[in-house]
């Protein structure tokens, strides 16, 4: 299944976050920041920690979620 085969309705997906890609393990239309809670739709998905195994809406939450400083 690909980010593109939603089926999930308005549920939060279950997602499993590799180097490269992502696997969806369940489906659903969205995940949610590990930051700010924020809701991102898998389509727009585009930052996240293989290790922590979490979701960011964009740069400046990634980069607090990785435990750096933004200026």
């Amino acid at each position: 299944m690909n980010p593109f085969d939603s089926t999930g309705g308005d549920e939060e997906a279950i997602v499993e976050y590799g180097d490269a890609e992502f696997h969806i393990v369940r489906p659903g239309a969205y995940v949610k920041c590990a930051v700010t809670g924020a809701h991102i739709s898998l389509k727009l998905l585009k930052y996240w920690n293989v290790d922590k195994q979490e979701a960011y809406i964009d740069a400046m939450a990634s980069m607090k979620g990785f435990g750096l400083k933004s200026e």
